[in-house]
This record gives structure tokens, sequence and C-alpha cells, in this order.
């Protein structure tokens, strides 16, 4: 009695694991997609509006915490069952690892919108010091360099940011390969076994390498120009 209990309770679980997974996943890219998009078109503004964009990616990004919150409260109540055999410890095992790259996935979003509107505001602030310097309005030639002065600052400090996106975007790829090869370790025994789950890891790790490849070169072209930008003003 007690086994069958203990199997329905288990099964239930996992159905609601799967269910959290799968929503928290698509709201993920969407919440990625608003992430790379906000404040691009507004880049040229005076003033950047983000308020509307600020305002629908908190409200998202506070949906995807609760929900991931909730997988949270699901992975401990099957951790508190008593595995019935490998299968079910690799079960638990896996949807643990899930939610961790959900966290990982969902702070690297947070930090790179917050890092893309301080760019705009800063990016805002250049041009209008630009076109201040440019149209001179009286200044005189030490506030002149003063505002030159300023503007190389600005640019360095633009610099310093992408490098340090492209290096939290480095340090995200080698954690998630970390991960990919402690899950291909675990499926050795049974990718030798059924030829299926073999084809599908070698098609997951060529979409991996691909991607890769894909988020290299977007970050290397991103860096390129922004140093073409920084130091062509100067």
């Amino acid at each position: 009695m007690a086994n069958s209990m203990g199997a329905v309770g288990w099964e239930d679980l996992r159905k609601q694991a799967r269910h959290l997974e799968n929503e928290i996943e698509a709201k993920l890219v969407a919440f990625n997609k608003l992430g790379v998009n906000a404040g691009s078109i507004h880049a040229s503004s005076d003033t950047v509006p983000l308020l509307d964009e600020e305002h629908v990616f908190e409200n998202m990004a506070t949906e995807i915490e609760s929900l991931v919150a909730k997988l949270s409260t699901v992975n401990d109540r099957m951790g508190e069952i008593k595995p019935n055999g490998a299968p079910m410890l690799h079960t638990m095992q896996r949807h643990r690892e899930i939610l961790k790259d959900y966290k990982l996935e969902l702070n690297k979003t947070q930090t790179n919108f917050t890092a893309k509107r301080d760019r705009e505001d800063l990016l805002g602030s250049v041009r209008k010091e630009i076109d201040n310097y440019k149209s001179g309005n009286g200044l005189n030639r030490r506030e002149q360099y003063l505002k030159e002065s300023q503007h190389l600052h600005n640019s360095d400090r633009l610099v310093n940011d992408q490098i340090s996106i492209a290096v939290e975007t480095r340090d995200h790829l080698v954690s998630q390969r970390h991960t990919f090869k402690r899950i291909q370790t675990r499926f050795n025994d049974i990718s030798n076994r059924f030829p299926a789950v073999n084809s599908l890891l070698q098609r997951i790790n060529i979409r991996k390498r691909r991607d890769s490849i894909i988020l290299g070169l977007i970050i290397g072209f991103c860096t390129f120009l922004m140093l073409l930008y920084a130091f062509g003003s100067s």
C-alpha cells in the first residue's frame, strides 16, 4: 500500500515538474528576445523611453521567478522520496540540473538587460556631449578639453562593458559545456545499448557546437563595432 501511494506521489510530482519546465522554457525564450531587442529602436533619441519595456521586462521576470520557485519546491518534494532504482535517481538529478540551468539563464538575461540599458543611457549622454562640443556654445578652450576628456572616459567604459559581457557569456558557455559532459557520461552505458539515444546525443553535440560558433561570431562582431565606434569617435 505504501509503495502504491509513493508511486502515485512520484508520478504526480514528475508531471508537475515537466509542466513547469515547459512553461518556464517558453517564457525564457520570449524573455531572452525581449532582453536582446529592448531599447534598440530608441538608441538615437535624445531621451530613451524604456519605461514600458522595463515594466514588461520586470513583470515577465517576476513571473519566471515565481515559476522557478514552484519548480524548486517540486524538486524538493521529489528529493524527499526514496529513489526506487537508478532510473528514478537519474530523473531526480536531471530535474535538478534543468532547474539550475533555468536559474542561470534568468540571471544572465537580467544582467544583460541591465547592462544594455546602462549602455543606451551612456550612448545618449555621449551623443549629447558630442553635439554640444561641435556646436561650440561659447565654451572656452579649457572647458572643451574637459568635455573631450569625459568623452574618452565614457568610450572606455563602454568598451569595458562589452568585454565584461563577452567574458560572462564565455563563462556561461563553459558551464553549459561541463553540464553536457556530465550528462553524456551518465548516458554512456545506455547509448551503447540503444543506438537511438547515441544518435540523439550526437545531434545535441552538433547543435551545441553550432550555437557556440554563432554566438562567438556575434559577440566578436559586436565587440569589433563598439571598439571601432569608440576609437573612431575619439
